[in-house]
C-alpha cells in the first residue's frame, strides 16, 4: 500500500459538491425510471 503522505491531489475539487451532484444525479435517474414504470403501468 502506498504512503498517503506521498499522494498529491493534482485536481483539488469540492467534495461536498461532488457528493451533492452525484446524489442528485442518482436520485434523478431512479426517479425517472420509477416515473416511466408508473406511466407504463397506467397505460398498459
Amino acid at each position: 500500500m502506498t504512503d498517503p503522505r506521498m499522494h498529491v491531489n493534482e485536481e483539488p475539487r469540492n467534495d461536498f459538491m461532488d457528493v451533492a451532484i452525484g446524489f442528485g444525479a442518482t436520485f434523478g435517474f431512479f426517479f425517472l425510471v420509477a416515473l416511466v414504470a408508473t406511466i407504463i403501468e397506467l397505460f398498459v
